[in-house]
Order: structure tokens, then sequence, then C-alpha cells
């Protein structure tokens, strides 16, 4: 293993955003929950079962927005139309749902703000430093807003997110198909690439796509699932990665 905690061989960093980089998966999940609640209590009433923090972390985490909706909603039974990605907030579609959450998500944005971990920055700093190349990989259509507002847009030679996965029509996590573009993109194989992420569904896409090392960075306490799904080593926070801890 290097200094950085990695195996030899591997020359790139593939870093997920809300969770590893950003201190945003808690107001992700928020916006999810806010968003759920209300159509699950204007379709079922006041018995309504609330989503929850396991919903969170088995259907929405991690996937694109419109793939959170429906495998969210295909684990209660319920069916939508699927509309189109222009469909209003208060459209009772697939689409309309995922805009909802996402005003849901920048409104809480805008009033408190987007917090960097330090130690996935001091991290990341670490790996340019010597030479390996990195790459955000997000599911999020904001990723490059998030980025420039925390200032670390440059700290990444390749941006991989919801934006560029619709242009080219990359499904998202857990398949590995945007982890791999960005190896690609960054000219190494998957096998010399290390995947970074605080998602179950993130883990599946590392183990799927067959890269070299995959990190699970837990943020929660669930260090055993993120095993289980895929982690080849789990830590709290990638500053303890290279230090044996």
């Amino acid at each position: 293993m290097t200094v950085l905690g990695l195996p030899d061989g591997i020359r790139a960093c593939l870093f997920d955003l809300d969770g590893v980089v950003t201190k945003t998966a808690v107001v992700h999940a928020a916006a999810w929950k806010e968003m759920f609640d209300a159509f699950l209590r204007e379709r079922d009433g006041d018995s309504f079962r609330p989503f929850t923090d396991a919903d969170y972390d088995a259907y929405v985490d991690g996937r694109p927005r419109a793939d959170g909706v429906r495998t969210f909603l295909a684990s209660r039974g319920v069916e939508i139309p699927e509309g189109t990605p222009d469909d209003p907030p208060d459209a009772r579609t697939v689409h309309g749902l995922g805009n909802r959450k996402n005003r849901l998500l920048l409104a809480r944005i805008r009033g408190h703000g987007v917090e960097a971990y330090d130690g996935t920055l001091r991290y990341i700093e670490a790996v340019r430093a010597r030479g390996l190349r990195t790459a955000v990989v997000s599911s999020s259509a904001n990723c490059r807003d998030v980025l420039r507002s925390i200032g670390a847009e440059d700290l990444f030679d390749v941006r991989i997110d919801g934006v560029v996965a619709a242009e080219r029509g990359l499904p998202g996590k857990p398949k590995p198909d945007t982890f791999l573009a960005a190896a690609e993109d960054l000219g190494v194989q998957p096998f010399q690439a290390a995947v970074f992420e605080d998602a179950l569904a993130g883990m599946e896409a590392g183990r799927a796509g067959h890269f070299g090392y995959v990190v699970g960075v837990d943020r929660v306490g669930r260090t055993d699932a993120l095993y289980a799904h895929g982690a080849d080593r789990v830590v709290t926070d990638l500053d303890l990665l290279g230090s044996g801890r």
C-alpha cells in the first residue's frame, strides 16, 4: 500500500460528491423526506407510512433523481406517470416529484450554504501532489455549482455529474457507467482507479465496474453495510486512509 492508503498501481481517484466531498448528504435526505412525506400524506391521508432513513439508504441515496423516485415508489407498490424532465414541481409524475425534491434541496442549500469535509479536501490535495489524477462522479445536476461554492472545482480533472450523464445517456449508480466514463476520460483502466463513495449504490457501482480499490466513507454508522455492498476498506474520514488507523 502507498502512503495514501491505496494499492500500488492506482493512478486515478474517483470521488462521489455528497457525503464524501461535501456535507450535503444529510441535506439531500431531508429534502427527499419532506417531498415524499407530503406526497404520501396527500395520497394516503394521515395514516401514511413516512419515508425513513432506511428507505433513503436502500432506494434513493446515490441514484439519479428520477431513479430514486421510481425505486422508492416501486418499493411501496405506487405507480405514477413518468412525465417529462421539464414537468413543474407540483406535477404528480416521476419527474415532477424529482423536480419538487430539487426545489426543496436548493432552498435548503441557499438558506444554510454548503460545507466541505476538510479531511477530504486535504486528501485530494495529497493525491494530486503525488501525480494521481482526480474526478468527481455524482448523480447531482447541481454538482458544478456546489463545487464552485466551496472553491473546489479546480481539484478535479474530470467531472461526470447528472448533467454530463444525461448528455451522454449514461445510466446512474448502482450501474458503474458514470465511474467508467470518468476513468476513460482520465485515460486509465478501471483497475488503475480507486472509487470513494458513501452510498450503498456507489459501493455496488465500484464493485460492478471492477475498479482497483473501493473506499467506503462512513459518515452515519453503516460500516458493515458498506463492506457488504462492495467496499475494500471503510473509513470515517479520508484523513484516516493513509494513517493506518
